[in-house]
């Protein structure tokens, strides 16, 4: 082939993942904005059980079918059949690895009844706050709430979501895990379920701008580690489940997040 049909080859790959990328986030968001009204609503009126129950199940099925239509138009390729056996083993606390922003959607698309430690900020955000107060998610603002909350959560049978890293990594192949996971662990007597997730593309990474085309598909995997047993004694635990997170994530297949203005990377977190 002559370099000037490589060069148009190229050009049309390009404008394709961009349309892709484009209808792709045009997706979640008409899912987070014709659900938010509704969780307005809802919200005020349902009493917190049912409010949950419904919130949680709109999210999951919501989530799945984004999981699906990326899929569908080619833009990610996802194995998350390990997901799955976790199904009726509630409660636990699932702990993954947090290489990107899609790590929460790919693990809540598959499993009912998911609670979620949020950063406050999203919260009150337009697309996610409404849906997320619903399903009564809970805020990190306040670490004994969040504890009280999430042990809380966890005695109804839930499955709560904590991402020990407690944002997206930044240092390879894990960041220092925080201690609420084992504070979380040890209060409310319910087992950690380790998770790790890999992904062949630096996509959504920390530092990695919203409307930055990735090339594609991009590639997801998600297995399953070791459950732990709840600590008697919080910081021996988090040096053994960082200890362990290292050395299952040495050789796992992820990018390193890309750098942001001459190399410093984003203080933001998620």
């Amino acid at each position: 082939m002559s370099s000037g049909g490589r060069t148009r080859q190229g050009a049309l790959r390009r404008v394709r993942e961009y349309v892709l990328l484009y209808l792709g986030l045009g997706y979640l968001g008409v899912i987070c904005l014709l659900w938010t009204p509704f969780a307005m609503v809802f919200y005020p009126l349902l009493p917190a059980r049912a409010g949950r129950r419904l919130g949680r199940f709109v999210i999951n099925r919501g989530f799945n079918s984004y999981i699906r239509f990326l899929t569908l138009i080619g833009a990610c390729r996802f194995d998350l059949a390990a997901l799955d056996k976790l199904r009726g083993q509630g409660p636990l606390i699932l702990a993954p690895n947090h290489p990107s922003l899609l790590d929460a959607v790919m693990v809540i698309s598959r499993l009912p009844d998911v609670a979620c430690i949020m950063k406050a900020g999203l919260m009150d955000n337009i697309f996610l706050g409404a849906g997320a107060r619903l399903a009564r998610y809970i805020r990190n603002d306040s670490p004994l709430r969040m504890v009280g909350c999430a042990t809380n959560d966890l005695s109804a049978g839930s499955f709560l979501l904590v991402f020990p890293e407690g944002t997206r990594t930044t240092r390879m192949p894990v960041n220092p895990l925080m201690s609420s996971v084992g504070l979380i662990s040890r209060r409310s007597g319910v087992p950690v379920q380790t998770i790790f997730i890999e992904t062949d593309s630096p996509y959504l990474c920390k530092g990695w701008p919203l409307f930055r085309k990735p090339e594609m598909p991009v590639g997801y995997r998600v297995r399953l580690g070791r459950r732990f047993d709840p600590p008697s004694s919080v910081q021996p635990f988090m040096a053994e489940l960082e200890r362990y997170f290292v050395a299952e994530l040495e050789d796992a297949v992820l990018p390193r997040p890309p750098e942001r203005d001459g190399g410093t990377m984003s203080s933001s977190t998620i």
